[in-house]
Formats: structure tokens, C-alpha cells, sequence
């Protein structure tokens, strides 16, 4: 019977369990800690795991693009600036430049801050009287 890693485990139900408001949160951190990596990678001169992690990020910007539903008149912007985002990633992991880096770390920490409030807000009880 093989090992199973209880923090993997817990990961994986934690996932499965998440509504798609907790996903795309989650995709947000993933964006972060993998830019923050990419930055880290570069600062130490390790090319090849900075281009790894880059390209998470890249992929994680792009499913966040594909899955937008476009329903919603908000979707074309946020299709510009992840389009943009992407942009500017794929130029960070030509040049590996970690200054280029931090402005798409910039970009996806408001995001995530921002998704992360409405969030909060929208599992927060309504004040009487509205």
C-alpha cells in the first residue's frame, strides 16, 4: 500500500469540495506563489526553474481567460488584462527579468485581494434594514 501524503490528501478533498468562487481563489494564489518563485528563481540564477515556474503561472492566467463567463460586461475587460498579464509573462521568461515579473505579481495580487473580498462579502450575512 503506498504512502499517502495526509497534506496532499487534504489538499485534494479541500479542492474538490470548493465551490467556484474558492477555485478561482485558489488559482489566484497559485498565479502568486508561482510568480513569486519565478522571481526568486531569477534572483538565484536558476533559468530553468524560473522558466517552470512562469509558465504555471502562464497556464493558471490562462485557464482563469478560458474559464470567464462571458455573460457578464466585466469579462472582456478582465480578458484584456489577462491577456495582457500573459503578455507581459511570456516577455519575464524571455528576458528573465524579475522586474517584469513583479508588475505581473502587482496585477494578480489585486485581483486576488479583490476576488478575495467579494468573496467575503458575498457569504456575508445582509445588514438588517437593506
Amino acid at each position: 500500500m503506498a504512502n499517502v501524503n495526509p497534506y496532499q490528501q487534504y489538499r485534494q478533498n479541500f479542492i474538490k469540495s470548493a465551490g467556484r468562487g474558492e477555485l478561482t481563489l485558489i488559482l489566484y494564489d497559485g498565479a502568486v506563489r508561482f510568480i513569486k518563485q519565478g522571481i526568486k528563481s531569477i534572483e538565484e540564477n536558476k533559468i530553468q526553474s524560473a522558466h517552470d515556474s512562469i509558465i504555471r503561472a502562464q497556464e493558471i492566467i490562462s485557464h482563469l481567460n478560458e474559464t470567464l463567463n462571458t455573460d457578464y460586461e466585466l469579462s472582456g475587460s478582465l480578458t484584456l488584462l489577462y491577456d495582457y498579464i500573459n503578455r507581459r509573462l511570456i516577455e519575464a521568461n524571455i528576458k528573465k527579468d524579475g522586474d517584469i515579473l513583479g508588475e505581473a505579481l502587482d496585477f494578480i495580487s489585486q485581483l486576488r485581494d479583490t476576488w478575495k473580498e467579494a468573496l467575503k462579502l458575498s457569504k456575508a450575512p445582509m445588514a438588517s434594514g437593506q
